[in-house]
C-alpha cells in the first residue's frame, strides 16, 4: 500500500530540512514523541538506526495517547531535500518512508510518502489509518509551526538590521 500526507509551510525548504533531518532531536522538538534512542550510527553515510516512541492521540482534550514504538534506519539526502526511513522491526517492519521537501512560491510543501507491503492482507490499511496518518499529521503540523516561527524570527531580525551606517 502506498499513501501520502502533505502540508504547505511558509518557510524556506532548506530551513524545514535542517529542522527535520536531525531525527535524534525529535523527542525534544515534537511534543507527541516520547523518545528517540540511537541504536547505531554509520560514520561514513551518516545513517542512524534508532528506536522511536511516539504517542498516538486517543482523547485529545485529556492529553491521553497510545504509545507507539518502531525501529528505523534513517538517512537524508541534502542535495534533494529528502529524509528517508526504512522500518526494521515491529508491526511496520519493511515500511519505506520518504519525506520530500519541495519549494513553492510561498515557502515549501512537505510530503511524507509511505510504502508498506506486509504479508497480512488489510494490515497496511489499518496501520495507515490508525497510526501512520495521525502521527505523521501531528509531526508535519509541529514542524510547520516550528519552521514558520523561526522564519518569522529571521524576517524580524533582518528587518531590524540597521542600514549601512556609512551612508
Amino acid at each position: 500500500m502506498q499513501s501520502a500526507i502533505a502540508i504547505d509551510i511558509a518557510a524556506p525548504p532548506e530551513l524545514v530540512f535542517r529542522l527535520a533531518r536531525d531525527v535524534e532531536r525529535w523527542a525534544d522538538l515534537l511534543p507527541h514523541y516520547a523518545a528517540v534512542h540511537t541504536l547505531a550510527r554509520d560514520p561514513l553515510s551518516g545513517a542512524v538506526d534508532a528506536r522511536f516512541v511516539a504517542r498516538r492521540p486517543l482523547v485529545r482534550f485529556l492529553g491521553l495517547g497510545l504509545p507507539v514504538a518502531w525501529r528505523s534506519r534513517t538517512w537524508n539526502e541534502p542535495d534533494r531535500l529528502l529524509l528517508r526511513f526504512r522500518h526494521r522491526g515491529g508491526a511496520t517492519h519493511g515500511m519505506d518512508v520518504t519525506w520530500r521537501i519541495e519549494p513553492t512560491a510561498a515557502g515549501c510543501r512537505v510530503t511524507i510518502e509511505h510504502d508498506f507491503r506486509p504479508r497480512v492482507p488489510g494490515w497496511a490499511a489499518f496501520v495507515d489509518r490508525a497510526f501512520t496518518r495521525p502521527i505523521a499529521g501531528r509531526t508535519l503540523a509541529t514542524f510547520r509551526a516550528l519552521a514558520e516561527a523561526v522564519a518569522d524570527l529571521d524576517d524580524e531580525s533582518a528587518a531590524t538590521v540597521p542600514a549601512n551606517p556609512r551612508t
